[in-house]
This record gives C-alpha cells, structure tokens and sequence, in this order.
C-alpha cells in the first residue's frame, strides 16, 4: 500500500485534514500518520503484519505504517473463533500479530508466535516473532483479507495494490465522488471488500472514512448523516434496516449505496431507498475479484435495483455451460470473471497459493449468471449449497456434517428459508429415531460441543417425518426447501 500511503502523507504535508470519523471522534491525517510511524517503529521494516480489525482508527493506522514500511496487511475479526484463528494464522504465518490483549489470550497467539511484546494503539499488543523472509514471499501482494468462505473453512485473498486502486477508482467514478468527499465503512473492516472499498477508498480521496464500531441503524444514519457522508456499502439486510430506523430521506444528502452480497428482492430495495431519500446501486463482486460489476446512480430502477449492473471498464463476466463452452447472452451459466481486480491467489504457509483459472485466464466465481446483448449482468444464484444470511456464505455441507453425528437423528438436512430481513435463515428438517421432538437448544447444544461456529448454527428445527427425495431416492433440495419455508411461514401442520 506504499502508493497510497505516500500520496497520502504529500496530501496531509501540504495541509492537514479531518481523517477518520469514528466513535472516538475526529481524527487528522497528520495525527494518523504520528500513529502509523510508531506502530512502524514496532513492527520493523517489510514484515506481514497480521491485525484485529475494528471499525476504527486503529485500522486506518495500521495500513499506514504498513505503507511506510512497504510490508503487506492481513485483517481478521474479533469474533473469530480459537480454531479460526490458528487456521488463518498457519495459512498467513504473520510476522506480527495486533490485537487488544483478550483477544490474544482468546486465540492463544502467544503459543502460535513467541517473541517481543510491545504496548501500541493505546493499548493493544504488538507481538513480534521471527521473520519469514520479507515480503516477496506474497509475489507482490499487499493486502490479505479472509473470506467467509463456503468451504467451512476461510481463504486468506492476496490482492496487489493495483487491484485495490483500479476498483476504488472504478467505484469513484461510477459513484461521482470528489477529492476530499467523506465515504462511510458500516460494515466490518475485516472484509476483503470492506477494507478496499472502506480504508483504501478513503486514502484514495483523503477524505474523511466515517466508522462506527457496533453496527446500530438509528446510530449509523445520525453519523452519515452529521458528517455528509457521500456514498457506503452494506449488504442488503443492513440497507433495509436503516431504512427502518431512519426518518423519511434522512440519507438524501448520502449520493448513492452500493449493496451487494446476498438476496436482494427488487421492490423491497426500492421501499428502502424511497425512504432514504438516496439511490441504491445493486452489484456484483467478490473478495477474488474486487466489486467487479456496478449500475450507475441515474439508471432506471429496474437496472439498478433489477439487475447487477455492467463490469467495470476492462473487466469481463461471461456465463459458460456445464462443458466450458461460453454461452450467448440471455442464457443462464456458471460465471467466470477476469480483470485488473482479480486476485494472486490464496495464502497457504505463509505463500501464494495460485487460483486455478480456465485456460484464458477467468476465474469460475461459484455463481450463476445471465447477461444481456448489453452487458448488463444478473445474478441467478449459486453453483453450491450455499446460504447467504445477512451477506454472510453459510456452507451447508459443512452444518450437515457435523449434525450428523448427532445419534437421536435419522436423517436431517439443512436449509435456508427466506427472511425480509437477513434474506436467508438457516433451518433444520430433522427426522428423530424415536419419533418424539427435537428442541432447538439441543441441536444448538450439540455443535457447541462439537466445535461449530455460532454463526453457522441453525435458527430453527422442523420435526418431518420423511425428508422430500427424488425419484432415485436422493435428498431433493428444491422441495426440502419448499417444505421449510411453508412450515416457517405456517402453511404447513
């Protein structure tokens, strides 16, 4: 990130600016840069600097001193669990680790990484092991950000800088925004997208990033709108929620909000940027490839809210059957995507571990697709079995694995069902041996014991008789789904 850090620090140099926004207050660039030198005093030169990231100035220092010290960032949630943790930390081999002191504790760092400790960003913990032989070993990457994953198990994307830049600078563009505009982050900056579109935007402008640390609608919308905050992402449960919370066009000063992430429903996007009093533009991207498709702010609505928008200029999403054969428009495919945002690969011990890409050099995203003769993109939904909750990827395999070695059950198989809020719940069709009930809190139980993220617990159980097969007698998903959520909305005894 050394590009935007020093334009960065000639901008603050030639005169000083509100920075950062957030629940502490306001924050120079100057007094960030002060920060980010101390920080880069205690985690040397070109190291792997591995981060809590919160939402606030913390972050934005963190990727300064990285910057000043041509090193390479990695972010990861105080929510993650001891076991993700260690797993990350064995795919990034971090040089340094900086955290508030619990969560150190909580994932056993000291046990992962011994070495020097020492007090930074008033009062978080910077522990310093051995080095792993710079920064070449990221092929010039510069940035690291966990996807949620549909795995079961989360990828650490390597993304270069030239990445970053060409997407906030595509989004720049398409949004209208201005040197100096202030841009808001609601959503965690641990996210790969969050981050760019949050912290790398903001350098990009300097301008003020505006953050807020819990995620409270009626709190978020007096801060966007006390600080003239021009454009944000969120995904599509948190538009719709400040929409609730906000009095009507509170965020009419706010010129446009990117949603993207999971199941977005035209008319209930519409409701929520009527009351908002903004435009809401619905995307398509992913952490591989940085928000790689967008509509513009004076789109008709079916465009913007209807469809996913156009690629960004020199990126390509094509639909390709089954066999690889690139289909016309108007016919629904796997999608594939290539670009200046497409990533270097997954970190794996502490390298580059490079993505498998078609012969052509497009990488398969999971989704369906369709795009018109105009180049307008659709998402049709996803290849796997996947439940997006809140924007969140949800693995149902990896729920059904470990329910199974739940003795009272049969058979069970996992669902989503629909939500107005969240777009997607995840439920538990269960068949029980001894015909009785089987209470929630008992599931819920049993994958705490078994090492089960909360996150991925399932919201609700359904006692069946018999889960829907298909005629060869395999488990039929579609009707699985069909029965949840009838028995979700009481259609069905």
């Amino acid at each position: 990130m050394r590009e935007v850090v020093l334009d960065f620090a000639k901008r603050a140099e030639q005169a000083d600016f509100v920075a950062v926004v957030d629940d502490a207050g306001e924050h120079t660039a100057r007094h960030l840069l002060s920060r980010a030198e101390e920080l880069a005093d205690a985690i040397g030169h070109r190291g792997t600097l591995l981060i809590q990231a919160d939402n606030s100035w913390r972050t934005v220092v963190a990727a300064l001193a990285v910057g000043l010290t041509d090193g390479v960032l990695a972010v990861v949630n105080r929510h993650t669990t001891r076991a993700e943790f260690a797993a990350a930390f064995d795919d990034i081999r971090p040089d340094v680790v900086v955290a508030e002191p619990s969560a150190l504790d909580d994932w056993d760092v000291p046990a992962l990484l011994s070495g020097d400790a020492a007090t930074v960003l008033d009062g978080w913990t910077a522990l310093r092991g051995v080095e792993r032989g710079g920064t070449d070993r990221w092929n010039g990457g510069v940035f690291i950000g966990l996807t949620s994953g549909s795995t079961g198990r989360a990828k650490g994307v390597v993304q270069r800088e030239e990445a970053l830049n060409y997407a906030c600078a595509c989004t720049i563009a398409i949004n209208r925004l201005a040197p100096g505009d202030a841009v808001a982050a609601i959503v965690p900056l641990s996210s790969t997208a969050a981050f760019c579109f949050g912290v790398y935007c903001s350098l990009l402008l300097c301008g003020p990033l505006v953050l807020t640390a819990k995620w409270d609608p009626p709190a978020v919308v007096r801060r966007l709108t006390e600080t003239g905050a021009r454009w944000t992402m969120c995904v599509p449960t948190m538009a719709l929620q400040l929409a609730a919370a906000a009095e009507p066009r509170a965020l009419r000063g706010v010129r446009s909000i990117t949603v993207g992430g999971g199941p977005m429903d035209r008319a209930a996007l519409a409701r929520a940027e009527a009351a908002l009093g903004t435009r809401i533009l619905r995307v398509f991207g992913m952490s591989e490839c940085l928000g790689h498709t967008s509509p513009l702010p004076d789109e008709p609505e079916e465009v913007r809210l209807g469809h996913d928008g156009r690629p960004f200029p020199g990126t390509e999403v094509r639909a390709v059957s089954p066999e690889g054969a690139v289909l016309a428009p108007g016919e629904i495919g796997r999608a594939q995507v290539r670009g200046p945002s497409l990533f270097l690969g997954y970190a794996r011990g502490g390298r580059v571990e490079p993505p498998e890409l078609t012969g052509d050099g497009f990488f398969p995203t999971g989704d369906l697709v369709m795009s018109d003769v105009d180049g307008l993109v659709t998402i049709m939904g996803r290849e796997k079995d996947v439940i997006i909750r809140g924007g969140r990827n949800i693995d149902i395999t990896e729920i059904e694995r470990a329910i199974a070695g739940y003795e009272r059950l049969d058979h069970s198989c996992v669902v989503p069902v629909r939500d107005d809020v969240l777009g997607e719940r995840v439920a538990l069709l269960a068949v029980p041996r001894d015909g009785g009930r089987v209470e929630l809190d008992e599931i819920t139980g049993f994958l705490r014991d078994a090492g089960l993220s909360k996150t991925k617990w399932p919201e609700f159980v359904y006692v069946v008789e018999a889960l829907p097969q298909t005629r060869v007698g395999k488990l039929d998903r579609v009707r699985a789904r069909e029965l949840a959520d009838g028995l979700r909305a009481g259609e069905l005894p």
